[in-house]
Order: C-alpha cells, then structure tokens, then sequence
C-alpha cells in the first residue's frame, strides 16, 4: 500500500479557458497519495468553463477580471488577495492567459508554475506550436516553469518532447503537445508536493 501524505499540499489553479488541465490535477488528486488538494480555483474571465466545472466539485472558485480595475497594479493587487486568501502552497498556472505583477510575484514567487507549449527557452509567447512549425523545428514539446517577471523565461523544471511530424498543423501538433503537456504537469506537480524542491540560480532539482 502506498503510504499517504500526512498533510495534503494546497494547490490553487489558475485558468482562462475549459480548464482541461484542472481536470487532469483533480483526477489525480482523487488520489490521497498524489499529495495535494486543490482548494481552489481562479480566472481571469467569468466565461471560464473551468469555473463550472470546479464549483459543480464544490472547489471554492474567484474572479479577478483586468477589465474591471483601472490599472494593472490594481488587479494584480486583487488577484494577490484573492490568492492569499486560500493559503496555497503551490499555484499552477493551468492555461491562465495573463502576466500577474510584483505584488503577485512578491508573495508567490518560487512556489507559482506556468505550463508552457513549446520547449523553452525556443518559441515563448502565446503561439508556441505555430512558431515551431514556421521555424522548421523537428522536434517541439512542453516545459514546466516557474514563473518570474518575465514571458516565459523563469526557472525550468521539466520537458517533454514532442515529434514534429511531417504533415503537422498547427491544431494537429498543438493536440499532441497538449497531452503530453498534462501527463508531465501532472506528474511534477505531484513530485513537487511530495518530496519537495530546489532551486540554484537557475537549475531546479526534485530530490
């Protein structure tokens, strides 16, 4: 038998869209060895399907829209407190489309993950599988990351690799790095909450 955690981790996603990378975290976290629960989940848009399907398992959810404050530090400053109020120990950007401020930085820095759909340091930015079809790459992926001030650029602590194939397009390639982007970021964040991590200047280790 697996031995159990004796505290589970708390992990606070955060989404845009469907949320098909919170799902994969909560099947997993069905799991009491997997180590960790989610306590609750953000958006930054109240269409967020994810927020649906989270509150429908009775995951507390919030909304911390850019539209509705009239600067960036405001929202960056309300997406901290709503963070904070959950006392998460680790927050995983599953598809989460903004850039979060200092302030957020300041309080989560070095426990916030980012799931990214190409293999940093190559191809950062939203378009990540389109760049890497333009640019002829024969090999394209996933990277976990923890997230800093700038895109795509914290911290990488893993990849995956994904086969270019070659009558790829753009939604063909994109659906296979996207499974292979759930597997891994489940499989890390599980690892992480479990035995702990470390990170020197730039290199991230998993015990």
């Amino acid at each position: 038998m697996t031995e159990q955690p004796t505290r589970l981790a708390r992990l606070l996603v955060l989404i845009s869209g469907s949320g098909t990378n919170l799902r994969e975290l909560l099947e997993a976290c069905a799991d009491p060895a997997y180590g960790a629960e989610v306590v609750a989940v953000g958006a930054d848009r109240d269409s967020a399907a994810g927020l649906a399907f989270a509150a429908e398992r009775g995951i507390p959810t919030f909304v911390t829209s850019v539209k509705d404050f009239d600067t960036r530090e405001q929202w960056d400053a309300a997406l901290t407190e709503a963070s904070a109020r959950y006392a998460p120990d680790l927050v995983v950007s599953a598809g989460f489309l903004k850039l979060v401020g200092p302030m957020f930085l300041a309080e989560f820095g070095g426990r916030y993950v980012n799931t990214h759909n190409a293999l940093l340091p190559a191809f950062p930015g939203i378009h990540g599988p389109r760049d890497a079809l333009e640019y002829g790459v024969k090999v394209a992926g996933a990277t976990l990351h923890f997230v800093d001030a700038g895109v795509d650029t914290g911290p990488i602590i893993a990849q995956v690799a994904v086969p270019v194939l070659d009558d790829d397009t753009e939604e063909s390639l994109t659906e296979r790095i996207k499974e292979a982007e759930r597997r891994q970021l489940v499989t890390c964040v599980g690892r992480m909450v479990r035995e702990g991590w470390t990170v020197n200047e730039r290199k991230v280790t998993i015990p």
